[in-house]
């Protein structure tokens, strides 16, 4: 966190421009500036801004943004999460349930009609970018057919659009790489052996080739969660949603240091705690991995 901290303040203070610069500001006369940028601490030098920065961020203040009037980061943070939350884990949700299952059917149907569909579906999935697919069912769903609305979070049918474009192209790495575990799995000798002793097909599957191929899943679900639950920005800008990936990409344009910072790590903070989580589970899925003292 700290790294992340102190690279993402360095780099913000290092592009050209700022949020109260004259060129973004010329009806604003010079003298105003000057005292917004003093009232901010814009004008003290860098690394002054940073150690107070990180004395901020101690006591768990991330700063207030210069484009909201007295509008806390941590304010913005708690009005935004839950939108980009609730998207987020119905997406994960939806991924799981489809993702996890067409890979096991792709592997045990291998060469066969679904094997060959579900990886029709991986490969679009994977290829198409997502700015592409939201503008895609946007079109065809929402002006074309006028089946769902195209931005908000008003009713259920609101969710359908956004959950669809933010589960497609992680379904589609999760069934590939679900698909290749299995292949793998399932060439092991324990498998054979158990194949050998009688065990029916679906329990070979389910109890045993299943668990041992999950691990590879569940190490990516584990940024998955975070970027997910976190939001995602084309698809939150693309449908206004009012989450955290807009706020992110709004405070970026218009040089908010505060609100940037503060959203990186929130992010960042979520992402470790999610991988900290996939370690935990690594241990009741396989009994072999062990925390070396």
């Amino acid at each position: 966190m700290f790294a992340l901290i102190t690279i993402t303040f360095f780099l913000m203070h290092s592009i050209p421009g700022g949020p109260f610069s004259k060129g973004e500001n010329r009806k604003v006369p010079d003298a105003v500036l000057e005292q917004i940028r003093d009232q901010y601490g814009l004008n003290d030098p860098v690394p002054v801004q940073y150690v107070k920065y990180l004395g901020n961020v101690v006591h768990g203040n991330l700063g207030v943004s210069f484009t909201k009037l007295n509008y806390s980061v941590n304010k913005l943070i708690a009005d935004g999460a839950p939108a980009s939350a609730r998207i987020g884990t119905i997406a994960i949700l939806v991924t799981v349930i489809i993702g996890i299952p067409l890979g096991v059917v792709a592997a045990v149907k291998r060469g066969k009609w679904p094997d060959m569909l579900a990886m029709v579906i991986a490969t679009a999935g994977v290829s198409i970018p997502s700015f592409v697919l939201c503008v895609l069912t946007m079109y065809f769903f929402c002006g074309k057919l006028k089946l769902f609305p195209s931005y908000g979070l008003s009713s259920w049918k609101s969710y359908v659009l956004p959950v669809f474009c933010l589960a497609l192209g992680h379904i589609a790495y999760i069934t590939r790489l679900m698909r290749s575990s299995m292949l793998e799995t399932m060439r092991q000798d324990y498998i054979r052996t158990e194949r050998s002793k009688g065990t029916p097909e679906s329990v070979v599957i389910m109890k045993y080739a299943l668990k041992n191929s999950i691990l590879p899943v569940v190490t990516y679900l584990g940024p998955m969660t975070a970027a997910l639950i976190t939001g995602t920005f084309v698809v939150e800008k693309t449908f206004s949603i009012p989450g955290l990936g807009q706020y992110f990409v709004n405070a970026i344009g218009d040089r908010d240091y505060a609100v940037t910072l503060g959203l990186t790590i929130f992010v960042g903070a979520m992402i470790i705690l999610c991988n900290l989580i996939v370690d935990i589970v690594y241990a009741v899925l396989d009994p072999r991995i062990r925390i070396m003292k």
